[in-house]
């Protein structure tokens, strides 16, 4: 282990076992999440993409924040390399502070929000569905008003969530998105990958990272990296790690980070790696291999590594999936950590459940 500062202390452990947690059970809810999706959510969804077939959308703009616009990174991969259709993140911000009415006429307008009550994503919402655009909303809360004004609405399905850090609603929105483009697509091979999904999320949650959280505990600084669909994991694990366990922590792609941030890298910076087995894999593993020799401490979560930081993975044969399944063992490990460094990863103290941004 390489601590970030000479004179740095151990963190304390807090008298709280992991298990006991919200973050923890709700995590683990995650295979019943998608489980649920998948039974409730396929007729409306098979509707949608029917609709989106008929008229194709000239281009599909995502709105949301925090964990949900990670989830939407996800979506602009996910939807791009699945249906060539143009995908890009819209500011909330351009609507509710700069009020410049934007040209989505036709184009699909997702919305991705857990609370569907934040004012600015409403304001968006609005604005997109008066301009034309077919608005969908990905929530969990079914009554919101984003549901309300929304053209579509799937449902995320995953119940209450108490704990303020999002897990099973964010894997819920990956899942979401994915049912979404498997039908639009109409993909048999990808649907039977989403029905293995329940099962093998379980498999993922119970897989060992305690190397990880033993290799974290007493640091201040990490990159997380990831590229292509893994890059809105990388994203998701450095907000958890910042709002769980007080690290700073910073989500490049892997291929980013060589321009500039690289040079941090080393022995009091280390790097933990997310890849998937696509045509992006070999330049990741690279990366690794770089790190490794700058002295940097490299945890890969990937198809192929190995050594003493390889992090076990559930092996799945479609890409798309690889995300989903890696956040879901990083859920597990990231509340152990919090707990390893003193913290309840429940309650952060200067944290709510819904930000009201404006």
């Amino acid at each position: 282990m390489n601590p970030t500062s000479a004179n740095m202390q151990a963190s304390p452990t807090l008298d709280i076992r992991p298990e006991s947690t919200a973050l923890h059970r709700e995590a683990a809810d995650a295979a019943d999440t998608v489980a649920r999706q998948l039974e409730r959510n396929d007729a409306l969804v098979r509707k949608l993409a029917t609709a989106l077939r008929d008229r194709p959308p000239p281009f599909v703009a995502t709105c949301a924040r925090g964990s949900s616009d990670h989830a939407a990174t996800y979506a602009k991969y996910v939807i791009e390399t699945q249906t060539g259709c143009v995908t890009a993140s819209a500011s909330p911000s351009i609507e509710s502070i700069y009020s410049v009415p934007l040209r989505l006429r036709g184009a699909l307008y997702l919305v991705i929000s857990q609370s569907g009550a934040s004012p600015d994503l409403l304001r968006s919402a609005e604005a997109a569905r008066d301009a034309g655009a077919r608005v969908v909303a990905l929530v969990n809360v079914e009554d919101s008003p984003l549901a309300a004004l929304a053209d579509s609405v799937i449902p995320l399905q995953a119940g209450p969530e108490r704990s303020v850090a999002a897990t099973k609603s964010f894997i819920g929105s990956l899942s979401a998105i994915l049912h979404l483009v498997a039908h639009w697509k109409r993909d048999a091979v990808l649907l039977d990958a989403l029905r293995a999904l329940p099962e093998h999320l379980r498999q993922a949650f119970a897989l060992d990272w305690s190397p990880l959280i033993e290799g974290l505990r007493d640091m201040h600084d990490l990159f997380v990296l990831g590229r292509g669909y893994g890059l809105a994991a990388a994203q998701e694990a450095a907000l958890k790690l910042k709002e769980t366990c007080a690290l700073h922590a910073e989500a490049f792609s892997s291929a980013e980070v060589r321009h500039g941030p690289m040079e941090l890298v080393g022995p009091r910076l280390p790097v933990l790696l997310f890849a998937q087995d696509d045509d992006a894999l070999p330049g990741v593993l690279a990366t690794a291999r770089d790190f490794h020799q700058r002295g940097a401490e490299v945890w890969t979560a990937a198809p192929g590594a190995s050594g003493h930081d390889a992090l076990p993975i559930v092996p799945t044969t479609q890409p798309v999936c690889a995300p989903i399944l890696v956040i879901q063992s990083f859920y597990r490990a990231v509340n152990a950590l919090a707990i390893a460094r003193g913290r309840d990863p429940d309650h952060p103290p200067h944290l709510a459940k819904v930000t009201q941004t404006v």
